[in-house]
């Protein structure tokens, strides 16, 4: 499964409604450690059929990075039941995102 696009519009539905934990990958095109972390969240995608992965670009999506309190990217957060219960901020090495994601 690969990471899908959310936006302020579909993140609730996407993510806060998913009946299934959902990793959210807060990113922007110009962020180089945002480019870094990508490869790593489209692996894990592939091998967790039990989990959603997506992405919102904070750039276009303010509302929902604000809401959130997206300061620094790249952010990933893990949302279970429409709430974040974990959140790793930087561009980590696989086994450390693993970890503080709980993956």
């Amino acid at each position: 499964m690969a990471v899908k696009d959310v936006t302020d519009d579909t993140f609730k539905s996407e993510v806060l409604d998913s009946d299934k934990p959902v990793i959210v990958d807060f990113w922007a095109p110009w962020c180089t450690p945002c480019r870094r972390v990508a490869p790593v969240l489209e692996e894990l995608s592939e091998s967790r059929d039990d989990m959603k992965f997506v992405k919102l670009n904070v750039d276009d999506n303010q509302n929902t990075t604000l809401n959130y309190s997206v300061t620094s990217i790249p952010t990933i957060a893990r949302f279970e039941n429409g709430q974040v219960t974990r959140r790793a901020v930087g561009a980590l090495p696989k086994q450390q995102l693993m970890e503080q994601l709980d993956l």
